[in-house]
């Protein structure tokens, strides 16, 4: 028998045993995800709110922060791709928040020191509404905003 499938099917048979420890609720869940929920701040329903539960203060407007590959109008709400890149140094984190959606926020990247800030993702959106991209940079927020226009709504609209 060789070496190398013997080893796979090790593998595979501790995962499966992990795996099945875990739906039985044997096995308690990992404490990384409870602390990286931040349920209120994918509550809030306002720019405020959000920035707030976030940890920080009103945010400042700034030019710095552009919008790339992201539509003027999105032809189906359920798949509207969104991009921003950062020129703010020091940049910490980058969110994505959706005015009209039941849930403002819709996503937060970290990123780590060293990195280009830029990301591209994708996202719903239930109505035609302003995106914001909300930079925490050296401890500060700043903001910036476009609107898209959606002619299908994403949210089960």
């Amino acid at each position: 028998m060789d070496r190398g499938r013997r080893k796979a099917l090790k593998s595979g048979g501790g995962l499966t045993l992990a795996t099945l420890l875990a739906a039985a609720g044997w096995l308690p869940p990992g404490r990384a995800q409870a602390e990286g929920w931040n349920k209120s701040a994918f509550e809030a329903h306002s720019l405020g709110e959000s920035v707030k539960a976030l940890g920080g203060s009103d945010p400042v407007q700034s030019k710095d922060i552009e919008f790339f590959q992201t539509p003027e109008i999105a032809e189906n709400g359920a798949v509207v791709p969104v991009g921003v890149t950062s020129r703010i140094p020091k940049t910490e984190s980058i969110a994505i928040l959706i005015e009209k959606n039941p849930n403002m926020l819709a996503a937060v990247f970290d990123i780590p020191p060293g990195t280009e800030p830029a990301l591209s993702t994708r996202v719903k959106m239930a109505q035609t509404s302003n995106v914001y991209a909300l930079v925490k940079a050296d401890g500060r927020y700043y903001v910036a905003a476009k609107e898209i226009k959606v002619t299908l709504g994403g949210c089960g609209g």
